[in-house]
């Protein structure tokens, strides 16, 4: 129960945010739209710890703030080779080791890798995820696993 009315939570903040409308008619369509997109996923049975994470809402804000300012320092980085030309860059691709216990866990690893500039994930495996890096150095940065026990710790 605690999950669907999360979900309710979030799905009126963001159709709130979104609107920018507040007359009662679209108001009441916002209440419908809410309402009828909950019950379809409470009677397909979706709405569980892995659809809503509560468990992580606490500790998601420092995460994000700790991948921000990995994300603008690699946007910086992939800049300056981009301007310094094709002797900058080394592509490659290796595995990374994925210490995650719950898919969860591994999809926000998998899902920071890619938003972090230089680097894709390819293939998400049980224990590994497959990295395609634009550098060696972007590379050598995963391996030496910050990420990986962040996301690890997000899931404690």
């Amino acid at each position: 129960m605690k999950h669907t009315a999360s979900v309710t939570l979030v799905l009126t903040a963001i159709w709130l945010a979104n609107s920018g409308h507040y007359t009662a008619l679209l108001l009441g369509f916002g209440v419908v739209s809410i309402a009828l997109v909950v019950w379809i996923g409470h009677r397909m049975d979706v709405v569980d710890h892995e659809s809503q994470p509560l468990h992580l809402t606490g500790k998601l804000p420092g995460y994000y703030l700790w991948l921000l300012k990995n994300i603008i320092a690699s946007n910086i980085d992939v800049v300056r080779r981009a301007w310094v030309g094709p002797s900058a860059i080394s592509p490659q691709f290796e595995t990374v080791p994925a210490d995650q216990k719950t898919d969860i866990g591994r999809v926000i690893y998998a899902n920071s890798i890619n938003l972090t500039p230089g680097t894709l994930s390819v293939e998400v495996g049980e224990d590994t995820i497959l990295v395609h890096s634009l550098t060696r150095e972007g590379m050598v940065s995963l391996k030496s696993g910050e990420m990986n026990r962040r996301v690890c710790g997000l899931e404690e």
